[in-house]
Parts: C-alpha cells; sequence; structure tokens
C-alpha cells in the first residue's frame, strides 16, 4: 500500500508506484467543489494508464460529513465514474476525521483483490 500526495509537483512520479498494482483508491474533498474537477482530470490521465488497466477503483468521497460536502452521487457523476466500463468501481462517501464509511470502502476492496 502506497499513500501517494496529491500535489501538483509529485504528480509525474505516480507512474513509480504503479507496477502490481492490484486496487486503486483515490481521495477526493467532497467538500472542495473547485478541486473534484482537477481531480476528475487526473483521475482519467491515472485510468489511462496500462499499468492499471482493469484495477478496481475505490473513490472516497472524503469530509462528506461537512454541510457544503457534495453528495457521492454527484462527485461520481462529477468524475465522470458512471462512463467506467473497464474495471468495478465503488464511491464511498466518508470521514477521516470520525471513520465514518472507511471500513465499508475497504471491505468493498478486499472483496475485489480476493
Amino acid at each position: 500500500m502506497w499513500d501517494i500526495g496529491g500535489q501538483k509537483t509529485i504528480r509525474p512520479y505516480w507512474r513509480n508506484y504503479y507496477e502490481n498494482t492490484e486496487a486503486l483508491i483515490y481521495v477526493v474533498d467532497a467538500a472542495d467543489r473547485k478541486r473534484v474537477d482537477e481531480a476528475g482530470y487526473e483521475l482519467n490521465e491515472i485510468l489511462g494508464e496500462d499499468k492499471l488497466a482493469t484495477v478496481p477503483l475505490l473513490v472516497f468521497a472524503n469530509k462528506s460529513d461537512l454541510l457544503q460536502a457534495q453528495s457521492a452521487d454527484d462527485i461520481a457523476e462529477s468524475l465522470s465514474l458512471f462512463n467506467i466500463k473497464d474495471r468495478p468501481w465503488q464511491i464511498q462517501a466518508c470521514s477521516a476525521k470520525d471513520g465514518t464509511g472507511l471500513e465499508e470502502g475497504l471491505r468493498w476492496v478486499v472483496k475485489q483483490v480476493k
């Protein structure tokens, strides 16, 4: 498991971690509408990588506990997840602050990689 940050300066290094990847967990800030669009662009780039072809995708919609947060369905629409046909995917509303939704998302990942 790798936790690779999303800062623009380190994105070119992401591909160093693609070898032997069994699942991709992508975290977006559900309360930051502007960055969801940017996250969608980056996600699309990642999903086009040959080494990640057919790898299951879990999207954690973090900060879903905040009032200004978008719903998981709205984020799925913004990220064009409904267009993904080459791999299983799941979006999970969550809060890293209180742990809500994390176990459900990780259980889904475990089922996909068994």
